[in-house]
Formats: C-alpha cells, structure tokens, sequence
C-alpha cells in the first residue's frame, strides 16, 4: 500500500469515527478531571438504567456482581480497517473504584460509524480480581467473556449469571443481541 492509499484509509476511518453522531448517552465534553469524573458518573448511571429498563432481571445480575465495567459510549468507525474507543467506570458494590479506556480493531469489508454502549459484569471474585491485576486487559484472550444472553420470556437466562464475566452490548435501537465483544484491550486510566 502506497503513502497515498495509506493517508486515504486513514482519513476515511477518521471521518468514520468522526460522523459517529448517534450516542447511546449524551456527550458533554469535561473540563476538569473532577467535571470528567462527574460526566462519567452520570453517563454510567444512564447506561446502567437503560439495561435494567431493557432487560429484566439485569439489575439484580449487576447488583449481586463483584463488579461491573461501564463503557457509556464505544465509538466505532470504519473503512475496510476498522477501530473502537471508549472510556468507562468501574463499580463495586454501587461505588466507582476505578477508570478504563477500551480500543479494539478489526480488518475486513465494513464502512461505517457507530456509538454503543459496553457492559461488563464481573459475576466472580476471582474473574474482577485478575481484571483488577492486569496492566491491560484483553476480552477473550485474558478471560471468556460470555455474551449475556436473554431467554424468549425477555429475562435474562440462568446460564448468564453462571459465567465469570458476561458482556451486553446497547445501540440506540436496544440490547444488540448476540453481540460479541471480541479481542477489546483494556486498561486503567483517568476519568
């Protein structure tokens, strides 16, 4: 791939990432890193509410988890190459103990921009543990991560709350189904 090929990809996904207009909850851009810390507190809140609303039986599942990790919005952009970015909280029992980033990227036919929140649900001491110890944490290779699944009846199925770590994806249109999140790094940050 030429220089010239290489800078119109890399605009390309740019532009993608940058037309990612729908969020899943609204973005207000933090002055401080009190304000950012606020923000985030907020949009986790929102995010929190709108799985509860959207899946029953949710709540209990994050409130008897070890912990949970928030992402509000994951922006994902792409052109052929694709990529994703976000930043989130960490709660346990109710409380924010920490801040993420996630990035993840893929290569294939694809074009396009979107917002979508992440969740992840610590069911296990032992799985928020090694989360917690890790400098960077991968999604699928650093531990399973099982897409939480919702029976016929709308509520979420037993075997979700059995695994060490469950994951649900929201879009604008409600809880993406099946979504899985695939090889997204994590790591600790500020808010």
């Amino acid at each position: 791939m030429n220089s010239r090929s290489l800078a119109a990809l890399t605009l390309a996904v740019a532009a993608a990432l940058g037309v990612a207009g729908c969020t899943v909850t609204p973005a207000n851009p933090p002055q401080t890193q009190t304000a950012a810390a606020a923000q985030m507190e907020r949009d986790v809140d929102a995010t929190l509410q709108r799985l509860w609303q959207m899946v029953p039986g949710s709540q209990q599942l994050t409130e008897s988890a070890a912990g949970v990790l928030v992402f509000p919005r994951v922006l994902r952009g792409s052109f052929v190459v694709g990529g994703a970015y976000g930043s989130g909280a960490l709660r346990e029992g109710g409380h924010t103990t920490g801040y993420y980033k996630t990035t993840a990227g893929s290569v294939g036919m694809q074009a396009g921009g979107q917002s979508r929140a992440v969740i992840y649900v610590f069911n296990t001491a032992q799985a928020l543990a090694q989360f917690k110890a890790s400098k960077g944490w991968t999604a699928g290779a650093d531990a399973t991560v099982a897409v939480g699944n919702v029976g016929a009846n709308g509520v979420i199925d037993t075997t979700t709350s059995q695994q060490a770590v469950t994951s649900f994806v929201l879009t604008n249109a409600g809880l993406e189904a099946g979504a899985a999140v695939g090889a997204a790094k994590i790591w600790p940050s500020q808010p």
